[in-house]
């Protein structure tokens, strides 16, 4: 008797479909003095030279493709004997046209915090407070349509984020970061798409506790590996579709790729020595 082989229908996964881009308001500054000459997190090294033309290069790179994408970006005028300013999106966080200002933990770029509320004064915005605790912006608060996501453990004190809920009016989840190369949460965690809450994490900068939490409120994250997030690869700036990344972090790409976004590889290298990358340059206005 012949075999009977069954045939089982083939199943094919259909694509993500691709997302809709939002456009975004963008406040950046220019590296035109940047360079190192301290080091205050684990990627500083005084001892490499900092090629400042090819930092500018990289910067204005990342802001071009910006406004190629539709989107704003406002310009910060550089202070000379603040190096770090470049790195803009510590100098504020900005929900619904409030401001709340930075308060930096190390003296050498405590200055940062008046330049960027000189800014927003000179330039319209009127609900602004100062604040009483350290934080430093948008490298430790992330905005999602939820939620404040609030890093704490190297940089900003657990204390900023009950300042913050106040000012805000949003819930603040508190994250403990344990790993020194993840020293803000804008190296470990990324939001994707700020209105449907998705996000993108690495596990390993979290305590155990805060990897339950994010678990729980984010089943559907898309991890990343210790390979992409070494490569400075959750510093990312996402517009719902459109998201900029470091070139390096190559094992992002088709994870979000197969989430329906656009993966924009960016060399900014040469900012990574100060610590930063994509994010750090970006700081976002929420209207």
């Amino acid at each position: 008797m012949a075999s009977r082989t069954t045939v089982r229908p083939v199943v094919r996964e259909e694509p993500a479909l691709p997302r809709d881009a939002r456009p975004r308001r963008y406040l950046m500054c220019p590296p035109t003095h940047f360079e190192v000459t301290y080091s205050i997190n684990p990627w500083m090294d005084p001892g490499k030279p900092v090629d400042l033309s090819l930092a500018m290069t990289q910067w204005e790179v990342l802001r071009d493709r910006y406004r190629a994408l539709g989107h704003t970006v406002d310009v910060l005028e550089p202070r000379e004997d603040l190096p770090d300013m470049v790195f803009a999106a510590n100098g504020a966080t900005v929900v619904d046209g409030r401001v709340l200002g930075a308060r930096f933990a190390f003296t050498e770029r405590a200055a940062e915090a008046d330049a960027h509320l000189e800014w927003f004064r000179a330039h319209g915005f009127t609900e602004i407070h100062e604040p009483a605790h350290i934080n430093e912006g948008e490298g430790d608060f992330a905005v999602t349509s939820t939620y404040l996501l609030a890093g704490r453990g190297f940089r900003s004190s657990p204390l900023s984020h009950d300042e913050a809920q106040e000012f805000f009016g949003r819930p603040v989840i508190g994250l403990d970061l344990v790993d020194p190369r993840y020293y803000h949460l804008d190296t470990a965690l990324s939001v994707l798409d700020d209105e449907t809450d998705e996000i993108m994490y690495y596990p390993g900068a979290f305590s155990p506790g805060s990897r339950a939490v994010l678990a729980r409120l984010f089943p559907d994250a898309l991890i990343a590996r210790e390979g992409a997030a070494a490569a400075f690869g959750l510093n990312a700036v996402s517009d719902g579709r459109h998201v900029l990344l470091p070139q390096a972090a190559l094992g992002l790409f088709e994870p979000l790729r197969a989430r329906g976004f656009e993966p924009i590889g960016m060399d900014t290298g040469e900012l990574l020595k100060g610590g930063g990358s994509v994010k750090c340059c970006t700081q976002e206005l929420r209207a």
